[in-house]
């Protein structure tokens, strides 16, 4: 009976956190989740304007005086050769209509001749003349039209050539302004960069300060919902408009900030035993009026001792105190003598309300 009467203590304290407590930090969680999203989106899209607030640039805006003159004569020469370009087309579809229409005329002679010749009638010799007549006509068109052609043609090749030495007078000047203006985007880019990494990097700052002081306060929800941004901000919303020595910058940052965390864990981690240490040999009676009533239900409901916080078999009956740190762990009710929880305000057999200790 003693046994299951412990049992039942214990199934008491690990439920003693009221209903109502856990859904409304499960709430408060959604809610620093939520306040993370939204935030995130905005600096977001603050991250990515960013660079608006430099003025565009183009590789025009670094060249040198006379290439404008240059670039004008290259330009002329290429309204040349796109005007050549419509004038040889317009002249080769002249010259091949002359030339279709010569042949078919071409062939209507030779029918026409060769049926002369089968009839042998000499009145037919004036026709003759004529359509000799009318089919070198034909072929002067066509020659005319040839020659019209050819002539585009040179033309074309002039405005080509030209244009092409003017592209190469234009070589070297695009070349020097090539180099400045790859330097002025790189500027640009550094400080676009160094923009973001002017409002990221505080935001960083304040989720530390945030962490450190504020993480169990009572607006517990908005400063971890802060520190999940800053973080998001910072480790990966910083990544796609990092320059190729971005990497660096975001290590380098990851680093300190790694080894800041490890070194307050590690003096942290250093009080927390020089506490327990002192807690641990203090009498029973002042280490359980230091606990928390919630503080020990939920180490207990863990399965550990609320004082040292080393495991314990709460389980066993035979157990009524911790044997890390000998604070007591379960009593008999002073009204029914039931074995019960130390912590436990009231017994859970008779209800009791527990004496002071």
């Amino acid at each position: 009976m003693t046994g299951a009467a412990a049992r039942t203590s214990i199934m008491a304290m690990n439920n003693a956190i009221r209903l109502s407590e856990k859904w409304f930090v499960r709430a408060l969680w959604l809610i620093a989740l939520a306040f993370a999203f939204f935030l995130i989106g905005l600096g977001n899209a603050v991250v990515g304007d960013l660079p608006q607030v430099e003025a565009d640039i183009s590789i025009e805006q670094f060249m040198d005086k006379p290439a404008g003159d240059v670039q004008q004569q290259q330009d002329q020469a290429r309204a040349r050769r796109l005007e050549a370009e419509s004038a040889l087309d317009q002249a080769e579809l002249k010259r091949t209509g002359a030339q279709k229409e010569y042949e078919a005329a071409r062939a209507t002679f030779d029918n026409w001749v060769a049926t002369r010749q089968a009839t042998g009638r000499a009145d037919q010799d004036a026709e003759l003349k004529s359509r000799t007549a009318a089919l070198d006509a034909l072929k002067a068109t066509e020659t005319a039209a040839t020659r019209a052609s050819e002539a585009e043609r040179q033309k074309l090749l002039d405005a080509q050539q030209a244009e092409q030495r003017a592209e190469a007078a234009m070589i070297p000047f695009r070349d020097a302004a090539q180099a400045r203006f790859d330097a002025a985007i790189e500027a640009s880019e550094l400080r676009v960069f160094l923009y973001r990494l002017a409002l990221t990097l505080p935001l960083l700052a304040i989720a530390g300060w945030l962490f450190a002081r504020a993480r169990k306060g009572r607006w517990w929800p908005f400063v971890w919902g802060f520190i999940f941004f800053a973080l998001f901000a910072f480790f990966v919303e910083l990544v796609p408009y990092l320059p190729s020595y971005g990497g660096y910058v975001r290590y380098s940052v990851g680093i300190i900030i790694t080894m800041i965390v490890g070194r307050w864990a590690i003096i942290e981690l250093g009080k927390y035993l020089e506490r327990q240490k002192l807690a641990e040999a203090q009498p029973e009676t002042m280490r359980r009026q230091d606990l928390a009533y919630d503080q020990a239900l939920a180490r207990l409901a863990k399965g550990v001792c609320p004082g040292c916080e080393r495991p314990v078999d709460l389980k066993n009956p035979d157990i009524d105190f911790c044997p890390h740190c000998g604070i007591g762990l379960f009593e008999r009710c002073g009204n029914c003598s039931a074995r019960k929880g130390t912590f436990s305000p009231f017994c859970h057999k008779c209800g009791a309300k527990a004496e002071p200790a």
